[in-house]
């Protein structure tokens, strides 16, 4: 599996970042090659994204969340991937959020992608979008404050 990790500091509170990333269904309005997000249930969402060119489709699970702190990933079926996004207050209204995901590129295309760089630098782009996203709106749009662990819902 390659690895890439991102971080960048939003100019929002702590808590609206870590709310704003809980709305996976609106993923898609700052994530480059994102056609759905379709969350399932509490721990399980669906992915539908262009990729290369080519529309691929996968499930992920929520291992672990803790509000304010952390969510992880990983896929159970489908593009393998998986990945952590953490969040980190860095004083009034600015959060540091670092994004270390891990994923496995299939077939030449996305191994010589990889090569050149182009899938770390789709991940830069997707966090200053974010960035971008939530630092234009004055709230978030929601928010999950739950917490997972084992992928388990825990509260």
């Amino acid at each position: 599996m390659e690895h890439v990790e991102k971080t960048i500091e939003v100019n929002r509170p702590l808590s609206t970042v870590y709310n704003q990333w809980t709305q996976f269904e609106d993923f898609p309005y700052f994530m480059e090659g994102i056609k759905e997000v379709r969350q399932i249930d509490d721990t399980h969402l669906h992915w539908r994204a262009d990729i290369w060119g080519k529309e691929k489709e996968w499930d992920a699970e929520i291992t672990e969340q803790e509000p304010d702190k952390r969510i992880s990933w990983k896929s159970v079926s489908g593009a393998s991937n998986a990945g952590t996004v953490r969040f980190e207050p860095m004083g009034p209204g600015v959060t540091r959020v670092r994004l270390v995901m891990a994923y496995d590129p299939t077939g030449a295309l996305e191994v010589a992608g990889d090569a050149l760089g182009i899938f770390s630098a789709r991940v830069q782009h997707t966090i200053e979008d974010f960035k971008r996203y939530i630092e234009s709106r004055t709230e978030e749009s929601g928010g999950w404050r739950g917490a997972v662990e084992q992928s388990e819902r825990t509260q």
